[in-house]
């Protein structure tokens, strides 16, 4: 353990330093997306004016509505605004390079649009935001770190139920729009309950944390335990960051389904029970582990900020 960076978190000069960076990100994200209609706007509203009035006008809405989702959840994050932008924003992105593709607006004003939601796309994935926007619903003195998503979820899972989330909101009331009465109708009818299930789905990716509060450290995952989990203080001899490479410790229990950036371990004495969910041909089961662990999003943040509630780290 570097004894100087302990006592640097331990001042509290990280979490600081930290913090006030994360709030400039946060700040660039939201002045990013506040211009996005002005650079893919054209863009949008060209290959708007190859559809129908009506198509077009519905399609414009949609659009809007969108882009002010995102808005509200820069301006106010929520874990829910979380999933919905996460959603929008590579929504966007699509839609530019299609626009680009098979579009008729000039080629500065579609590579605009990929370039303008591009970047947007690139700031939503910031962990900077993930963190305000899980600690938008914080109770008083807790601190919330997201923990990182399964890697293999991104190979095919994430992009389907971002694509069946807005297809499904948008196809129906596009199919109306046109003439289409059987089909919007039909869209309508399947395409928003599959909507919310993928959207339920998605969100949770953004309902999985390590909480610091005052007693101690908590592990809400609801993809590998059944319910919450309090390690009193008393019972973490530490919290230690991991080379992801590290062969598991033995009686260790490996929560990070396969994250390994950000990879963190929590040495316990075994004075905490923990139900391990139930997934495909297993059942759940209680364990008292000798150690567990995590990928958490701004792990060193998170250690500094352990240390300064007096409990003890230990730096790679």
């Amino acid at each position: 353990m570097r004894f100087g960076v302990y006592a640097a978190a331990r001042l509290g000069k990280p979490v600081r330093g930290g913090r006030e960076t994360a709030r400039v990100r946060l700040w660039i994200l939201r002045i990013v997306w506040l211009v996005l209609p002005l650079a893919a706007g054209p863009a949008a509203a060209a290959a708007l004016d190859d559809l129908g009035r009506a198509p077009a006008i519905v399609g414009a809405v949609l659009l809007w509505l969108a882009w002010g989702a995102g808005l509200v959840a820069l301006l106010a994050p929520r874990p829910l605004g979380l999933t919905a932008i996460r959603v929008v924003a590579p929504t966007f992105v699509v839609l530019a390079l299609v626009i680009t593709i098979v579009g008729d607006a000039s080629t500065i004003a579609s590579w605009g649009a990929v370039l303008a939601t591009l970047a947007a796309a690139i700031f939503v994935s910031d962990p900077a935001f993930a963190i305000a926007a899980v600690n938008g619903i914080a109770y008083g003195n807790e601190r919330r770190h997201p923990l990182r998503a399964p890697p293999g979820l991104y190979l095919a899972p994430v992009p389907l139920a971002r694509a069946l989330v807005a297809a499904g909101i948008a196809a129906g009331p596009l199919l109306l729009a046109d003439g289409e009465i059987l089909w919007g109708l039909a869209a309508l009818v399947i395409g928003w309950p599959v909507a919310a299930l993928a959207g339920r789905a998605l969100h949770t990716l953004a309902r999985r944390w390590v909480v610091l509060v005052p007693a101690g450290v908590v592990i809400v995952d609801p993809m590998t335990i059944v319910d919450p989990v309090l390690f009193v203080r008393q019972h973490v001899r530490a919290l230690r960051a991991v080379d992801p490479a590290a062969p598991i410790p033995a009686g260790a229990l490996d929560l990070r389904l396969g994250a390994s950036w950000g990879s963190l371990m929590f040495d316990l004495d075994g004075g905490a029970d923990l139900v391990r969910s139930a997934g495909r041909g297993r059942t759940a089961k209680t364990l008292q582990p000798d150690a567990i662990l995590v990928a958490v999003a701004a792990r060193d943040a998170l250690l500094a900020a352990a240390a300064q509630r007096r409990v003890r780290v230990e730096l790679a």
